[in-house]
């Protein structure tokens, strides 16, 4: 993986803690999934690691968690 992954759901602290990264990583260097809207996408999320949004899977397949917006249950409703 030659770009980190960056998971939300869509809330405001997603959606902030998005342009926060974006901005500080480029957005040529991330790949911005809202798993609110791809949900196809919540079991590779899972599998990474991501144990809340938002979340940035790194390179090198770290999870950095960015302060909390929502559980994946939650997201999974």
């Amino acid at each position: 993986m030659s770009k980190s992954i960056f998971y939300h759901a869509g809330c405001p602290v997603c959606v902030s803690a998005e342009h926060d990264i974006v901005n500080l990583i480029g957005e040529s260097a991330v790949e911005v999934v809202h798993i609110g809207e791809d949900r196809a996408r919540i079991p590779e999320a899972e599998q990474a690691g991501v144990k809340s949004v938002p979340a940035l899977l790194t390179p090198n397949g770290n999870v950095l968690h960015i302060n909390f917006g929502a559980s994946m249950a939650d997201v999974k409703g």
